[in-house]
């Protein structure tokens, strides 16, 4: 047995994961990648690095394990320089890096960038590959072609089979050359199960929780330990110039209290973004909303629509139930909608 075949067959003994023979079908792909790259690299004058194995772009619905199954193969990679981050997270670096390339005079920003990710790594895990911008668009594929020849092994998962990334996308046909290189140097893999995983450990489960205090904090906080499964770390997205920050964000699931969603100066298209970034956000402490924070109400309510057309799964605490959240001031009636939708996203089939 491998040793990625180990590591699974260890947590369904322990009841952490169900069977699933649709993930057990991929796990020799994960093994092939595994054993190659842990052969040591003989370097010299008349040795060359042998060529790096295939990746692996894994695809499917929402739910399938495709993060848990990153996880456990990053947690068999032992002494291989790896680095295991979120896709989105990960372009922003690249953007910060090049922006501080050309400070410094560099005319091609690319080139020292990728080099300076090439020596750290021998294998760049991607979780949520998705490009809608077209900034990532524009430069993502010279990036990749520059990891690519020297030696980096990409593995990521993604919502999209590869010809739908960044589909309709504006001037997409710079960027199709990409998808074609994807192809290329990974091998492409459906995750097709039917079972979606996520949508389960909600199943029966509340969702929203009211009054706010201790005891909601405890129950949201154990809903998040649940769904997460792990340190989580921050996401930042990039929205026409600005930063939307996201403070907790892991496999897909992102934390944030209404302040720091609501409280700032954030419009639609930050929440479409956002909406677009996760497939569950826990929202903390919604207040009592009136005409003393109008403009707070108005943003909750562009968030909510936003998350409700993704259909995005929302878990929250609030200060009272849908209907009585907002029963005084300007915007009252209009917000009979957004309580009308924060019931129906209660509902145990919702997003599924």
């Amino acid at each position: 047995m491998s040793a990625i075949s180990e590591l699974y067959a260890q947590r369904v003994a322990k009841g952490t994961l169900h069977r699933d023979p649709v993930q057990e079908a991929v796990l020799p792909e994960f093994e092939r990648i595994r054993t190659a790259l842990a052969q040591p690299v003989k370097r010299g004058f008349f040795r060359r690095a042998p060529e790096p194995p295939m990746g692996l772009y894994l695809w499917g619905g929402v739910g399938r394990g495709k993060s848990m199954l990153m996880d456990l193969f990053v947690d068999a990679m032992g002494d291989v320089p790896t680095r295991r981050v979120h896709f989105h997270a990960f372009m922003q670096e690249i953007h910060a890096a090049m922006h501080v390339a050309r400070q410094r005079g560099v005319d091609d920003a690319i080139a020292p960038v990728a080099a300076d990710v090439a020596k750290s790594v021998r294998l760049l895990a991607f979780d949520e590959m998705q490009i809608t911008d077209i900034t990532d668009a524009m430069i993502v594929g010279r990036l990749f072609e520059a990891l690519f020849a020297a030696g980096v092994v990409v593995v990521t998962t993604s919502n999209r089979v590869p010809d739908d990334l960044y589909k309709d996308g504006l001037n997409r046909q710079i960027f199709l050359p990409f998808i074609e290189m994807i192809k290329d140097k990974m091998v492409v893999w459906e995750l097709s199960s039917s079972t979606d995983y996520r949508q389960n450990r909600l199943e029966g489960a509340q969702v929203y929780f009211t009054p706010t205090g201790p005891e909601a904090r405890a129950e949201i906080a154990a809903v998040w330990d649940d769904l997460a499964g792990g340190k989580a770390t921050e996401l930042v997205l990039a929205v026409k110039g600005r930063a939307v920050v996201l403070p907790a964000f892991r496999n897909g699931v992102a934390r944030a209290t209404f302040y720091e969603l609501c409280g700032k100066p954030l419009g639609p298209a930050d929440y479409l973004a956002i909406a677009d970034a996760v497939r569950v956000l826990v929202l903390e402490d919604i207040p009592r909303l009136s005409r003393s924070n109008f403009n707070e109400a108005k943003r909750f309510v562009t968030l909510i629509d936003a998350l409700y057309e993704a259909e995005v799964r929302l878990i929250c605490s609030a200060a009272a139930e849908p209907e009585m959240l907002y029963v005084e001031g300007e915007g009252t009636f209009e917000f009979e909608r957004t309580a009308s939708r924060l019931r129906e996203m209660q509902a145990e089939d919702w997003g599924a």
